[in-house]
């Protein structure tokens, strides 16, 4: 079955929530959105393609940066409202040039930095 970017469940907005992770390691690296048009451009060309909302405009990660996502897989969960998109990542995955936006934690109640920026 052909699969149709329609088929998915948005929110009022048009907005699909997605999860990227390191298709080696399995390290989650961020969380971004999609619409229909962004997970249709991102399986045809292969670079994964987000929806900015702050810029109201198509974001190809690392289109500036360099900071690029190939595309490996996309998953779609069994609600059709959330995606996976297991990726070959080239450089930092988030904008503080550390491999994952998840670089905090929160342990005994205190936040702890887990890694620094990378330098790049």
């Amino acid at each position: 079955m052909a699969f149709d970017p329609a088929s998915l469940v948005y929110d009022a907005r048009g907005l699909i929530p997605v999860i990227a992770q390191d298709h080696r390691s399995d390290e989650v690296l961020m969380m971004a959105w999609m619409n229909a048009e962004a997970v249709a451009r991102t399986l045809q060309s292969g670079r994964v393609t987000y929806w900015s909302r702050s810029r109201a405009a198509f974001w190809v990660k690392g289109e500036s940066s360099g900071h690029v996502q190939r595309l490996i897989d996309l998953r779609v969960d069994c609600d059709r409202d959330c995606l996976l998109v297991r990726v070959e990542q080239t450089g930092p995955a988030c904008h503080t040039n550390r491999p994952s936006c998840f670089y905090t934690a929160v342990r005994a109640g205190v936040e702890v930095e887990l890694t620094q920026p990378e330098n790049t």
